[in-house]
């Protein structure tokens, strides 16, 4: 009996080394990527100013990548508890939140006409597709990659894809909806919710190896 267990414990390790080190991958890559906008605020996140680091989006992904030593840090907390399970599950939890917030973070900006103008609404599918950009996909499809790659590691209930798809979707309706209803200058489109959802539903299929067995 403890000679299996033993067995089977390398694998397992094995396969958070992996995972953890494949999301360090991710954010190493990113952080080379945004070098430059990312010097450009570090001067006023620095020097603790709230205007020009936590309302702009290079100084909230500047102090995101600032603080993975201390996810980091809680992660090894909640997997050193007698009654946690393991590395997968304090990673998940962990992930959800510090991957997830940073995004809607900056997706609840106001915009300069804030409480001024009123709600918009975009109900026309892929209308707004074209005026997005590469950036603006791009950061749709994140938003809720998080939730999507690590929710089906962490409850069992949301390893399917359909589920992830329904997650992705319930989601960005709240925050589409919240930007309506506090008026924050900005459209509330449902082709964001499409990318959002779409997002999640591809985060998902990446770390389906680690939470398929859930299913079973």
């Amino acid at each position: 009996m403890s000679h299996s267990t033993s067995l089977s414990a390398p694998p397992r390790r094995t396969r958070g080394v992996v995972l953890i080190g494949s999301v360090v991958l991710a954010v190493a890559c990113l952080a080379v990527a945004a070098r430059r906008p990312l010097l450009m605020a570090a001067p006023r996140c620095l020097g603790g100013h709230w205007h020009g680091c936590y309302d702009t989006e290079n100084g909230v992904l500047l102090m995101t990548l600032a603080g993975l030593p201390v996810a980091a840090l809680l992660v090894w907390v909640l997997a050193s508890f007698p009654r946690a399970a393991a590395w997968r599950r304090s990673l998940a939890e962990v992930g959800m939140v510090y991957g997830t917030v940073p995004f809607v973070w900056l997706t609840m900006m106001p915009g300069p006409g804030a409480g001024v103008v009123p709600g918009r609404v975009s109900l026309v599918p892929l209308r707004d597709l074209a005026t997005m950009g590469p950036i603006g996909i791009t950061g749709n499809l994140l938003i809720f990659a998080a939730v999507g790659f690590f929710a089906p590691m962490r409850f069992a209930a949301l390893a399917s894809v359909p589920r992830i798809l329904a997650l992705g979707v319930g989601c960005s309706v709240l925050v589409e909806t919240a930007q309506y209803v506090l008026r924050l200058d900005r459209v509330s489109s449902v082709d964001d919710v499409l990318l959002n959802a779409a997002g999640a539903v591809l985060a998902g299929l990446v770390s389906r190896r680690w939470w398929r067995h859930l299913t079973r």
